[in-house]
């Protein structure tokens, strides 16, 4: 296939490979995926643009079973009146969407808040039998808007607010759901959704975990102990086979005496939920060149930053997404914190020796990110191209997830803070990166998440003034959009506050999970001080 304009084999392509191993990875062929059952009548809607976002007709269900709707489609396809959106209407019905919900902006953002909680609050107990919710046991806050799911890497953010609002339930209710499904897909994937099963996200789940503990207690969270350590297992998936000559495998990659992580998706095909867009950025390619834009589109969405510049080798050319060729900084700090939380949960539960481990194994991470993804010549912790070891040299955000975690020595995390002041500090709050490529993880746009990581970064290395002032300024363009629309928004124009968000695949979401848990976490730390 030298180019997309052979329907037929892209058809043959895309449905056999993904059907095979998507239960291969799964290990479960009871799920419903649309882009398998539904073959042609699936790519013919997501390729016509009936819906102007392409998430929404995988979240559509069938009203009947889909081999009698396709072997109608076969069957009328071709009459002279045939409407495919009618034909989609008839046989479909559109995906539970709130109905809108009137906000009092006369009382304050936080009240308001605080009470919100339920009208983000979801079960998926019974999903049907042809929806691509994933059916979950306990309920679960979602982010809002076209995100009718549980996200992964949101609901630690959320979470941080449900902790301020005293919802310890509702965490302990989400923690239950993501134990459920490392036992039993065998990792968190993205989202609870059939078409995001073959890569998770920012593996958060032993941050969530010692949230919990620091609620409950470190014996109480040690009823996730197995799941965390399965989890770990899978992001560390193949580690024992990489060797000088085969650096890489999934998951996990070698650089020098080191082994660190990478993002990854186990499907090199176009995303369901965005197949439109994948379909027509590979046009003209050939099968290797698509089959591996498509696996760093996929990884870029496991990263949360999708997309961004910091992913491409031209930071002006969508085609020269390269992902799965950079191992991150914010990801080698993440699991670097989750072996810390291991190491602290054997030895609550008096496994001294696997305590020994962990700990031992959270060191040599904690050394890796200090020589590998410390660039001396800029100051600053970057991603690095893992097949040489070399810098990307983009400036984001993510350096701070270091500071974080604390795992930044004292010098670079101190060293680095001027340089990033500098170059993503505005009025509305932190830059997500200085590359104004039209991406919607990138400038003017600033995301609650990485408020959160660069205001306790900054609090960790001893830089509190400049921290209370970026919080402020950060939940003052919070409050102007809330007390403007009544609405909580997925992320902020923070290069000028007068301006909204854009970019990226789809329209700015309000509602909104994460954005609601930063501010209210925000709020509370500011009353410290």
């Amino acid at each position: 296939m030298k180019n997309f304009c052979s329907k037929a084999l892209l058809l043959f392509l895309f449905i056999g490979f993904a059907a095979c191993t998507q239960n291969q990875e799964t290990g479960n062929d009871d799920y419903y995926l649309p882009w398998e059952e539904l073959g042609e009548l699936f790519h013919d809607v997501q390729m016509e643009g009936i819906f102007p976002d392409s998430k929404t007709f995988v979240d559509y269900t069938p009203k009947r079973a889909p081999q009698a709707i396709v072997a109608d489609y076969q069957a009328s396809k071709n009459d002279e009146n045939f409407s495919l959106a009618a034909f989609v209407e008839e046989n479909f019905n559109p995906p539970f969407q709130p109905g809108a919900i009137d906000v009092d902006t006369s009382k304050p953002m936080i009240e308001h808040l605080n009470t919100f909680w339920a009208s983000l609050t979801r079960s998926s107990e019974d999903a049907g039998a042809y929806s691509t919710l994933i059916p979950l046991p306990s309920e679960y806050v979602v982010p809002g808007g076209r995100f009718r799911e549980i996200y992964y890497w949101d609901s630690y953010f959320t979470m941080i607010g449900l902790g301020v609002s005293g919802r310890v339930d509702l965490i302990e209710s989400m923690l239950d759901n993501f134990k459920y499904q490392v036992e039993t897909i065998g990792y968190i994937p993205n989202g609870n959704r059939t078409y995001f099963l073959g890569r998770s996200q920012p593996p958060f789940f032993g941050a969530m975990v010692n949230l919990y503990a620091q609620y409950t207690s470190a014996e109480e969270a040690a009823k996730y102990l197995p799941a965390l350590q399965a989890e770990y297992d899978f992001w560390m998936d193949g580690k024992d086979r990489l060797s000088v000559e085969n650096s890489v495998y999934r998951r996990v990659v070698k650089i020098g005496d080191y082994i660190v992580n990478r993002y990854h998706d186990d499907l090199p095909e176009p995303r369901p939920e965005s197949y439109l867009e994948d379909v027509e950025l590979a046009h003209g390619m050939s099968d290797e060149r698509a089959s591996k834009l498509f696996l760093d589109l996929r990884a870029a969405c496991e990263s949360g930053w999708d997309f961004s510049a910091r992913w491409f080798e031209d930071g002006n050319d969508f085609t020269t997404i390269r992902t799965s060729e950079i191992a991150p900084i914010d990801l080698n700090s993440i699991l670097y914190h989750t072996e810390n939380v291991l190491a602290d949960l054997y030895a609550a539960t008096r496994n001294e020796s696997r305590a020994a481990e962990f700990a031992l194994l959270a060191q040599k991470r904690a050394d890796a990110i200090n020589d590998i993804f410390w660039n001396e010549d800029s100051e600053l912790f970057m991603d690095v191209l893992w097949v040489d070891g070399t810098f990307t040299e983009r400036i984001t955000a993510a350096s701070f997830y270091p500071m974080y975690f604390k795992a930044a020595a004292e010098d670079h995390g101190k060293a680095q803070v001027s340089h990033l002041m500098d170059k993503l500090r505005k009025d509305g709050g932190m830059l997500t990166s200085v590359y104004k490529s039209g991406q919607q993880w990138d400038e003017p746009n600033g995301w609650a998440p990485l408020q959160w990581i660069a205001y306790k970064g900054l609090e960790h290395y001893g830089m509190k003034a400049d921290a209370e002032k970026m919080a402020k300024d950060w939940l003052a363009v919070n409050r102007k959009v809330y007390a403007s629309t009544g609405k909580m928004m997925e992320k902020y124009n923070v290069a000028d506050t007068t301006l909204l968000a854009g970019g990226g695949e789809y329209p700015t979401q309000d509602g909104f999970g994460w954005t609601n848990g930063i501010a209210l976490a925000l709020d509370a730390e500011i009353d410290k001080y």
